[in-house]
């Protein structure tokens, strides 16, 4: 359990990267497909997030889940996820913004 544990954990962080790389690729180039790389990097984050946190709560790993963390964590990617759709019907870069910046408080979220 402990490999697709951390498969898991691979995919949730390259999700991560994708937010990142989306927010950064709208905001510098304006590129057409960057509201995709948004929505469907944060889609995998959401995913593996929750996945994650039921293989913690299922005692599958040695590690007991901090619910605080995890609880925030869920609120700003579901929050990431609202503005990464409303970004797809119409692009703006108000909206990939407060994606990417709430991205970076979710890197936070899970670093501190």
């Amino acid at each position: 359990m402990d490999i697709l544990f951390s498969v898991l954990l691979f995919l949730h962080l390259l999700g991560m990267a994708g937010i990142l790389s989306g927010w950064l690729m709208q905001l510098i180039s304006g590129h057409a497909k960057s509201p995709k790389v948004l929505l469907h990097s944060t889609i995998l984050q959401v995913v593996t997030g929750l996945a994650l946190v039921t293989f913690l709560e299922m005692g599958l790993v040695d590690a007991d889940p901090d619910h605080m963390k995890v609880t925030a964590k869920t609120v700003v990617g579901v929050a990431i996820l609202v503005l990464a759709i409303l970004n797809m019907r119409k692009p703006s870069l108000r909206l990939a913004n407060i994606a990417g910046i709430l991205g970076i408080l979710n890197v936070a979220v899970a670093v501190f």
